[in-house]
């Protein structure tokens, strides 16, 4: 199996499930990589008192790439092609993937990133067409959580270790995207290993319209889910009646550990990119996002 450099989101996952206490297995495991990944993280990465920083990290994996030979053979035309996707607002990953599989450039997406922040310290303005740029986070630590306290929830804790490996195909995260100015969402619904990614829309963000929706796109793969792991969103309440139509059992992530369904959060963010949150739903129908519909 071809092996791929951690991502930046990757190693900021890694950072908080060690704060957490969790060992290098228990870390592998819910990162879906090896445990000699994680445990070549740690050696290479980590500073003299063992403290692991992941923007240290990124930092120190980017300078041992920028001196490698690898680094000098990408021409000037082949970096104005990767920046005029990214100036369309493609993420790296999009980028290294889509060129690739075109046959007109192998890159990887840590080369672009180092590309971009390069350009960034020069003065360009590349870097402002990232999805992450910018972005800010309230810190929670510390306060106490209130949401989805519903009895009899299954922790993702208790997940098949099949799931967090991405052994096997059949294992779903699930989430809401909001739009703005009134209550019309999308349910979005990712497959771990492959990625695929079923979207339904919702005129209110309802236990039983979720519910309806789910049971709905779940119908068009027969067979196709094992687990579905979501978040404590008061929408996902309707779980026992979607695991009783379709025998699917869910599992809860932990509140506030959003990287612990990373597939899902990327898979919105490049959603957004389609519709912004500042946009209404509204006008959106179920045929543009799976067509088909009853």
């Amino acid at each position: 199996m071809k092996y791929h450099q951690l991502t930046p989101v990757e190693r900021y996952i890694i950072f908080h499930l060690r704060k957490q206490g969790l060992n290098k297995t228990q870390i592998a495991a819910q990162t879906g990589r090896h445990r000699s990944t994680i445990d070549r993280e740690f050696a290479r990465n980590c500073n003299w008192q063992g403290i692991y920083r992941p923007s240290k990290a990124q930092a120190k994996t980017n300078g041992r790439r920028s001196r490698s030979r690898q680094n000098s053979r990408f021409t000037q035309a082949e970096m104005n092609l990767v920046a005029e996707h990214l100036k369309k607002d493609w993420s790296p990953e999009q980028i290294a993937g889509r060129l690739g599989l075109e046959g007109r450039l192998r890159i990887s997406h840590e080369t672009i990133y180092r590309y971009v922040w390069a350009d960034k310290v020069k003065g360009g303005e590349i870097w402002k067409h990232l999805r992450c740029a910018g972005k800010k986070r309230r810190k929670r630590y510390g306060s106490y959580d209130s949401r989805g306290r519903l009895a009899g929830k299954r922790s993702i804790e208790d997940r098949p270790e099949k799931a967090n490996n991405r052994e096997e195909m059949g294992h779903w995260e699930i989430d809401t995207v909001m739009g703005s100015g009134d209550k019309h969402c999308i349910l979005t619904m990712v497959e771990r290993r492959s990625g695929f990614t079923l979207i339904g829309k919702l005129v209110n963000r309802t236990q039983e319209l979720t519910k309806q929706r789910a049971c709905w796109l779940m119908g068009k793969h027969p067979g196709g889910f094992q687990t579905i792991t979501s978040d404590h969103g008061t929408e996902s309440h309707s779980y026992p009646k979607i695991e009783k139509r379709t025998g699917v059992l869910f599992y809860f992530a932990h509140p506030y550990h959003s990287w612990e369904r990373g597939k899902n959060e990327n898979t919105n963010g490049l959603i957004r990119q389609y519709l912004p949150k500042r946009k209404s739903m509204k006008e959106i129908t179920q045929w543009e996002l799976y067509p088909d519909c009853p």
